[in-house]
């Protein structure tokens, strides 16, 4: 269970010194406030126990030059008794579980390898956000590990391409907030988005399209042509990156549907012939890989031979979803191989398919994931189900003793509207405000407690059909990725939207000052009515430090704005409803969109 202790006689003492004190996130599983400060200064050494360790002293000093232009020293040893701090490794310490301790002397991490980057992950999020504030750490233990094994985002690139620096940048942002898997859809209709040496037209035919046909006519900037993909030699250099940051980066090749990309360079893989292009308009495709045709399986088996040679992950993600059977249906090869393998129907035959690229990466040594579509027709021996159609897939997977990855999209769909539709970017739809993320359990109470053992962890998903531009994700992702990783790291004991809320809204000054562009929060409001009748309106502020403006006349609030400083007392007598309108400004300048709050009928 996760708790936090504070001792007595220091506490209010603690609380105004130090008002950051456990804004964390994801929570960790104890913390007792301790007496004593750590001050961090020029002086200060970075003690390692094991020269392997030194990446690790890297990322600290790295951080201190970056944000607070401080550099410390390293040494190899364990022999500083004041003014260290020391990173001890542990191989007892399973995991990626850590000890932090801090003292007026010492800020000492022990775990294993994943531990420490995480224990470290902590202290960072314990400095201050400002650049002129003195470095001062609040004494205190911390005893840590994760709730799951597998935390993941899902980044897709296939629809449209991120460069490799935006990629490193995402896998920053997920490694301080201790999410380990980068799922990297790197495959869809609508580009193929990794070098094969074996097919060249993959990328030279499939990695680029004329435009994209834009459900709103006034977004021109989304019919300009689009592609892009990575060399081998970049993703070698991303995974590499990943794995220092202890993320495992997950490829998905998606098949035997989302495969227009591959069709336009290699059509003698579809059951037509085709010809084909690449996808310029969102939406399920009928013609799929040909699952008759052998040279197809070929095709499969000489591709993820390389993939397999550029990721070392255990766990290849296939997709596995979205895959009509109108083409097979009509195709003289399928039809024979339905009958060939004694198969019923056609979602037998994806079965099959699904089946034959599970034991291929099997003899590899490799395991496969995928969509919760591969259980249709049969779920292959050993595979692991990413349930994304609700959790039906997934509590059905986990009744089987099979792994799950629980992506639900009605809670871990990241591109979905996370406020008004009126109020905010243009999305695919879907309504997914943070606090709903959030509230998000993954252990259903549907699943036989006997097997909730099974669900080894959730994931966030970003689509990116209208999510073209780097910055748009962070907005997307940003608070809503923070929910997911202590969804995925803390328990559900004492869950509190609110504490959560409350601890972010200091972290999110850190992520601007980082320009980060997260979406600001909505603000809080308590309403309260007095003995007259009338509604005192509490504004809470989700940002710390920021500032609200209001009007109540329908204007704008970021030109004719109020300053909230104190409770609106409001009078609804004679009025069937009152419209507030505001904006919120952060320390550092940022303004959210225009947002509506509404009193009354």
């Amino acid at each position: 269970m996760r708790k936090f202790v504070v001792t007595a006689c220091i506490s209010l003492l603690m609380t105004q010194l130090f008002p950051q004190q456990v804004n964390l996130v994801p929570m960790p599983e104890t913390v007792v406030v301790e007496e004593g400060v750590f001050g961090l200064n020029r002086k200060t050494a970075i003690e390692i126990s094991d020269k392997s360790l030194e990446a690790l002293a890297g990322f600290l000093n790295d951080y201190l030059r970056e944000q607070y232009d401080l550099q410390l020293t390293t040494k190899v040893s364990t022999k500083g008794k004041s003014g260290i701090i020391r990173f001890m490794l542990d191989k007892r310490m399973e995991g990626e579980t850590y000890h932090l301790d801090i003292d007026p002397h010492s800020v000492i991490i022990k775990g294993g390898k994943a531990g420490l980057f995480y224990g470290l992950q902590t202290l960072l999020q314990l400095m201050p956000a400002e650049r002129g504030e003195k470095l001062l750490l609040p004494g205190m233990s911390i005893v840590d590990k994760p709730r799951f094994g597998y935390r993941g985002a899902m980044l897709d690139v296939g629809r449209y391409f991120f460069r490799p620096d935006e990629v490193k940048r995402f896998i920053d942002l997920m490694a301080h907030y201790k999410l380990n898997i980068l799922h990297w859809h790197l495959t869809e209709d609508a580009g193929w988005r990794i070098e094969i040496k074996k097919y060249p037209l993959l990328t030279e035919i499939g990695a680029w399209r004329r435009g994209t046909q834009s459900s709103r006519a006034e977004d021109a900037f989304d019919r300009l042509p689009h592609g892009g993909f990575y060399t081998q030699s970049q993703i070698r250099d991303i995974v590499s990156y990943a794995m220092q940051r202890n993320i495992t980066v997950i490829p998905e090749i998606d098949m035997p549907g989302h495969t227009l990309s591959v069709l336009a360079a290699y059509p003698e893989y579809s059951c037509t012939g085709g010809p084909f292009k690449v996808l310029e308009q969102w939406g399920i495709q009928k013609d799929v890989m040909c699952a008759g045709n052998e040279q197809t399986y070929h095709f499969i088996e000489n591709v993820l031979d390389e993939l397999l040679e550029l990721f070392p992950s255990e766990i290849i993600h296939i997709g596995g979803d979205e895959a009509p059977k109108d083409r097979w249906k009509a195709c003289s090869k399928c039809q024979e191989k339905i009958r060939q393998e004694g198969l019923k129907d056609e979602h037998e035959l994806q079965s099959y398919f699904v089946k034959r690229v599970g034991a291929y990466l099997q003899s590899k040594g490799r395991r496969m994931i995928g969509w919760d579509e591969i259980m249709e027709g049969g779920l292959a021996e050993n595979a692991m189900v990413m349930s994304w159609r609700g959790e039906k897939g997934g509590i059905e997977a986990v009744n089987m003793h099979h792994q799950v990855v629980m992506a639900p999209n009605n809670f871990m769909y990241l591109d979905y509207y996370q406020g008004k539709p009126e109020e905010e970017p243009f999305n695919i739809g879907g309504n997914l405000p943070l606090a709903k993320v959030y509230n998000y359990e993954p252990l259903s109470e549907k699943i036989d407690p006997a097997n909730r053992k099974y669900v080894v962890g959730v994931q966030g998903n970003l689509w990116m059909e209208f999510i073209h531009s780097y910055s748009k994700l962070e907005y997307m992702a940003f608070p809503r990725l923070l929910a997911v990783a202590e969804i995925g790291w803390s328990g559900k004991e004492k869950k509190d939207f609110a504490d959560f809320s409350a601890r972010i809204s200091h972290d999110l000054n850190k992520l601007d000052r980082r320009g980060v562009n997260f979406r600001i929060p909505d603000v809080a409001v308590t309403d309260e009515k007095d003995e007259h009748g009338n509604h005192l309106l509490h504004l809470h502020c989700p940002v710390a430090d920021g500032s609200i403006y209001y009007t109540l006349d329908g204007k704008d609030p970021l030109q004719y704005g109020t300053l909230y400083s104190s409770p609106l007392k409001i009078n609804l007598a004679g009025m069937d409803s009152l419209k507030l309108l505001y904006i919120v400004r952060t320390k550092q300048g940022r303004v959210s969109g225009t947002r509506l709050l509404s009193l009354g009928k």
